[in-house]
């Protein structure tokens, strides 16, 4: 496949997901001048040519999220101030997932607005990794690829232990459907757990179904921030004798109450990928980062020479 006028750029959020991107792609990554100003307002430069190139802008709206969104949406300006044919922003870590309903009165729908704000800044297609809700796609009024890490994930559970004494795990009942599909592609047993959550960083487990004595348990999730809800599973799933607990997630945007929640040992191994950018802290932790930039590579690829790219990552179950 060819890549005649692809550039890709990069902002801040994850620079080093941006450079395994390009190494897999063997394409240069775009000279681009990010700066952020005393009175805290972003300066962006594209130092590269790219009139009638198609551009990926690769930034994920992780922690701090706002100041990153921001960059994002500039870049584009600047991108399609530069007249760039096409603009494609790849958003592994999409911000503000989890604010995609009115639960209450008097409450936004935030992903709405971010989805909103991208497409008035001009992006021709978004891609982007394991969204929190399946409707977020829904949002935008131009082409969203919506990819999954699950391949990613697969691959290295099936080469790292024995799947065949495996059980996957919804720690809550709200991602049951996420925890099927990853049952289908282990072609294991389905169990999840009730929870209550008391805050915003304390979660109860009440109750699970499933088996659990003498197996080893995959707890699948999008993301963790605090791990209070993989936590409070795995607390629940020792009662019944497992032979070990691991949790599987997308996205890791740990908070340091996770890292002391993750010290008690009631995980066995916590596989994340690094869509965010993996912290020095995670070398004491049992955290085991899996890089999605192949998965991201193709995608990209195959976006820009108007390929199919839900036909590449359907696989059983998903």
């Amino acid at each position: 496949m060819k890549i005649d006028n692809l550039k890709i750029f990069s902002g801040r959020a994850n620079p080093d997901l941006a450079k395994k991107i390009c190494a897999h792609l063997s394409a240069p990554l775009g000279s681009v001048v990010t700066e952020t100003f005393p009175d805290s307002e972003t300066y962006v430069q594209i130092l590269d040519h790219i009139r009638g190139d198609d551009v990926f802008i690769i930034q994920p709206t992780c922690r701090p999220t706002n100041d990153n969104l921001m960059e994002l949406l500039i870049m584009i300006d600047a991108a399609r101030r530069a007249s760039a044919s096409r603009i494609t922003a790849v958003v592994p870590f999409f911000g503000y997932a989890r604010q995609d309903r009115k639960d209450k009165p008097g409450v936004p729908i935030t992903s709405k607005l971010v989805s909103n704000l991208l497409v008035a800044a001009k992006i021709d297609r978004i891609l982007t990794l394991d969204l929190h809700a399946q409707q977020i796609p829904g949002f935008f009024d131009i082409p969203c690829d919506h990819l999954y890490s699950s391949p990613v994930i697969y691959d290295y559970l099936k080469k790292n232990m024995d799947i065949s004494n495996l059980t996957v795990f919804s720690p809550d009942v709200g991602g049951l459907k996420r925890a099927q599909s990853f049952s289908k592609l282990f072609e294991c047993p389905l169990g999840f757990i009730a929870k209550r959550r008391v805050s915003a960083e304390h979660v109860e487990a009440s109750n699970l179904v499933g088996e659990v004595e003498g197996k080893d348990i995959l707890l699948v999730d999008d993301m963790t921030e605090t791990a209070g809800t993989l936590v409070a599973a795995a607390k629940l799933l020792r009662e019944r004798n497992p032979k070990s607990v691991r949790a599987a997630v997308s996205h890791a945007v740990l908070t340091d109450k996770a890292y002391e929640r993750l010290s008690d040992g009631l995980l066995d191994e916590l596989i994340v990928t690094d869509s965010t950018p993996p912290s020095p802290k995670y070398a004491d932790y049992p955290i085991t980062v899996l890089s999605v930039a192949p998965l991201l590579a193709e995608a990209i690829l195959r976006v820009h020479n108007n390929m199919s790219v839900t036909s590449l990552f359907k696989i059983k179950g998903f």
